[in-house]
């Protein structure tokens, strides 16, 4: 099985429900995790790419030990493919 990750800020979502965010009607997103999309929106709606990617670049660093260089590099990557922030 293909690991799922949020179409918003690239977080993996594992395998169980709690990761993901709920849509309006309660039910789970099959695409956001919990803390990109809640109640059917997103929770922070005015938020850039450009901010999620220095936000999630800043996490990785942080939190798993990334260097900056390739925690942004990363980002830069990956984000933009996503499917809140694709363009085309």
């Amino acid at each position: 099985m293909q690991e799922k990750f949020c179409e918003s800020c690239g977080m993996p979502m594992g395998e169980t429900d709690e990761m993901y965010g709920t849509e309006a009607s309660g039910s789970k997103s099959t695409d956001y995790c919990t803390h990109c999309y809640d109640k059917g929106e997103f929770t922070n709606p005015n938020i850039t790419l450009e901010e999620m990617i220095e936000f999630v670049a800043n996490v990785m660093v942080k939190d798993f030990g990334f260097s900056p260089e390739d925690a942004k590099e990363q980002c830069d990557a990956g984000l933009p493919n996503l499917k809140r922030w694709k363009t085309a």
